[in-house]
């Protein structure tokens, strides 16, 4: 699979620290529902490898689909577009 059809979304760091070299995501998307035509919020939570640590807490970054690096991980970080420090 070449790395232009990988998934890439963008979320927000929910959690970091805990464990090594491992951040949670969260990704939102708004769906529609099917018989109300209403939109509402999803949001899911993915376990993302970071291998330089550098994602913090309220930071909004890019992951992309990718090998599985263990159980629950299959998404890496791409990039760290907006920084929580950043904003004050």
């Amino acid at each position: 699979m070449e790395r232009n059809t990988r998934k890439t979304l963008t979320g927000i760091v929910v959690s970091a620290g805990k464990a090594a070299k491992t951040i949670i995501v969260a990704v939102d998307t708004y769906k529609k529902h099917p018989l109300y035509s209403k939109r509402y919020k999803s949001t899911k939570r993915f376990a993302v490898h970071d291998e330089e640590q550098k994602a913090k807490l309220g930071d909004t970054v890019i992951i992309m689909e990718t090998r599985p690096f263990s159980k629950t991980k299959h998404f890496r970080l791409v990039s760290i577009t907006a920084s929580k420090e950043g904003q004050n």
